[in-house]
């Protein structure tokens, strides 16, 4: 039993079993408060949650992505839209079409923009999250153009109308949790094949690794991430309107990422509690707001390269080293026979004039 733990473990990795630990934990936040900004605060970190995991998937990749409010809009649309014209409000069912119908969407756009890389895929990327709030403002029979879809019904859970704020809640760590244990998968089952591309695409093409086939599977399941997060928004707006899915919110989901540290799935989770709760604080600021949040990027990203938990593992890993350390005084070095034979004390060493 041991042993099989202890491949489980290996495998799950130990920032994943923690991401997935914490999320978990969550569940008790609603059951020992009643705070509504408390509440409101968790709510809203667990959204950007599987936002920032759709950056970090497709950061393993050392690809930056600007498509996550694009792909957000899609499942958010796709949920509301099914329920106020359909009637279906099952969470499940909501869920389940909030990730297909963004991965299936990323299928033949990833054919395209994965050809390319860097400053390329950047600007094609922001541009597509652009293009698709311009067709939500331009398909009013579809979408409510400027108006949005309003009024959208609760949802349920095997009859139950989550309803309350505790049941949104609820559901958002649920949808949490789920997106971290997609995330853990695909990662942890294709991290050797990840960091190929990461390291050098072309050696690894070279050495026979399909890797248009895996940026495919890492771009459609980072859109599916990112369609849980839009649902998720929307379940707590009980509304989909494109001023939700601003071009300009792909920032905020990155930094999340970068503050947190994209070298561990922890990192988004902890740059997402981070960053939300200071521009939740900072709001009251007024007009100043966006500038001290700014500031506190700067500060972070300065002075923590690899981000928080990075930076965080590596001085762990520092103090075990000198801990472990063992530092000898002259006395203590032994010395090899022939080196010790030639020694002479300094006693009785002459100088010849």
């Amino acid at each position: 039993m041991t042993d099989r733990f202890r491949s489980f473990v290996r495998f799950c990795g130990a920032a994943e079993l923690t991401s997935i630990g914490i999320l978990v934990l969550a569940f008790g936040i609603p059951l020992l408060s009643s705070s509504p900004f408390l509440v409101s605060l968790v709510t809203q970190i667990l959204i950007a949650i599987p936002a920032a995991f759709s950056v970090y998937v497709m950061l393993r990749m050392d690809l930056m992505t600007f498509a996550v409010p694009a792909f957000m809009a899609m499942g958010a649309y796709s949920a509301a839209i099914v329920g106020l014209r359909a009637g279906i409000t099952d969470t499940i069912v909501l869920t389940a079409l909030s990730f297909a119908v963004p991965a299936l969407v990323a299928l033949p756009l990833g054919a395209l923009v994965l050809r390319l890389r860097g400053v390329y895929f950047v600007l094609v990327t922001f541009l597509l999250s652009q293009i698709t709030q311009l067709l939500l403002f331009e398909t009013p029979k579809l979408t409510g153009g400027s108006n949005g879809l309003a009024g959208m019904p609760a949802t349920t859970l095997f009859g139950v109308a989550l309803e309350d704020n505790r049941a949104v809640l609820f559901l958002a760590i649920a949808l949490a949790l789920l997106a971290a244990a997609i995330t853990m998968v695909l990662t942890r089952y294709y991290r050797q094949h990840f960091a190929a591309i990461k390291e050098n695409q072309i050696l690894a093409e070279s050495l026979g690794l399909v890797v248009w086939h895996y940026k495919m599977l890492g771009f459609a399941v980072a859109a599916g991430l990112a369609g849980i997060a839009g649902f998720s928004l929307v379940n707590m707006l009980l509304t989909a309107h494109p001023s939700s899915f601003s071009a300009m919110s792909s920032v905020d989901y990155i930094a999340y990422t970068i503050v947190g540290g994209a070298g561990s799935m922890f990192g988004p989770i902890v740059g997402s509690a981070l960053l939300v709760t200071a521009n939740n604080m900072f709001s009251n600021r007024g007009e100043y707001s966006p500038g001290f949040f700014g500031l506190l990027i700067i500060i972070v990203v300065l002075a923590m390269k690899d981000g928080i938990v990075g930076t965080a593992i590596k001085l762990a890993q520092r103090y075990r080293g000198r801990s472990r350390r063992i530092v000898l005084t002259p006395t203590q070095i032994p010395l090899q026979p022939a080196a010790a034979a030639e020694q002479t004390p300094v006693a009785d060493q002459t100088v010849e004039r």
